[in-house]
């Protein structure tokens, strides 16, 4: 059975390849990607609010339905919900992607300095523009 897949764009932890196969999913070649007219926020987890004039970076993936199951799937992320986005490529090609976000935006007092860490790192580590700022 050949399970149809989608482009993914990612922008928190499951940007990293390394967290997706903890997760038990083997990523494909990644593509770092932008997505203008969003703003990232973090709270517990993060997710996007759209902003005009702000751009969020991080990686596009193909993946299973199965692969998307097991990681939107897993505790703590079943809200999130899939969102259909044009991201841009570093060449500036666009391409439609699926955009895993949370219904609402995280409140003021609801941060996590451990993932804010994290994500920071991860940016770091892919080599995409840190768009997180100071805590």
């Amino acid at each position: 059975m050949n399970e149809q897949s989608q482009q993914v764009f990612f922008y928190g932890l499951f940007m990293d390849p390394e967290v997706l196969l903890s997760m038990g999913v083997e990523p494909p070649q990644g593509q770092p990607v932008s997505l203008a007219d969003y703003a990232l926020h973090i709270g517990q987890r993060a997710t996007l609010a759209p902003a005009n004039g702000e751009r969020v970076y991080g990686m596009l993936y193909r993946l299973s339905a199965s692969d998307l199951e097991r990681l939107y799937g897993a505790p703590g992320l079943e809200d999130y919900h899939p969102e259909l986005v044009q991201v841009v490529t570093e060449p500036g090609n666009i391409i439609n992607a699926h955009c895993y976000n949370l219904p609402t935006i995280p409140g003021p007092d609801e941060g996590n300095p451990a993932y804010r860490a994290q994500l920071k790192a991860t940016f770091h580590k892919l080599g995409l523009p840190d768009i997180i700022g100071a805590d």
